[in-house]
């Protein structure tokens, strides 16, 4: 769910992304639905928000977060497309997962079992890609898009 203090609104933009919405806040950044008018298709922006910016620990942890998404090539990991710095922004543009967040569907109720059963597959078959390269992504994060047609994406 956006919040109300997010970095960015609706026509922002950074280099050749236009913040279209936001999405959501997390510990470690800001997610915005934005449209890369180069290649005309829509994408995701995570970005640290400005405090963070200026946090040069906060920084090293989104260029290894970058670096480690950038070396894995799996179906329930978004792709990422580009590290960039646009003003004082920094900001990774990731491949855009439709559906709703795991936090989202569990506030709905409880899940049925062969659902609960398919996410948990899809949650334990993209755990080996980042395993032993010190993400420090949390696979069982709720804030993880979730889709029964294609699979969940970190």
């Amino acid at each position: 769910m956006p919040t109300n203090s997010m970095t960015f609104s609706s026509g922002t933009k950074l280099g050749p992304y236009e913040i279209l919405s936001a999405v959501g806040a997390g510990g470690m950044g800001e997610v915005y639905r934005a449209l890369d008018s180069k290649l005309k298709r829509e994408v995701a922006i995570k970005a640290l928000p400005g405090a963070f910016a200026r946090d040069a620990e906060r920084v090293l942890r989104f260029q290894r977060e970058a670096e480690v998404l950038a070396s894995l090539n799996h179906p329930h990991v978004a792709a990422i497309y580009d590290l960039a710095d646009f003003q004082e922004s920094r900001f990774l543009v990731l491949e855009l997962v439709e559906g709703e967040t795991l936090a989202d569907r569990i506030a709905r109720g409880p899940i049925p079992i062969d659902d609960a059963l398919q996410i948990a597959k899809q949650i334990a078959e993209a755990r080996p890609a980042d395993c032993g390269l010190g993400s420090g992504k949390d696979a069982l994060c709720s804030g993880l898009p979730i889709s029964m047609e294609s699979g969940f994406h970190t």
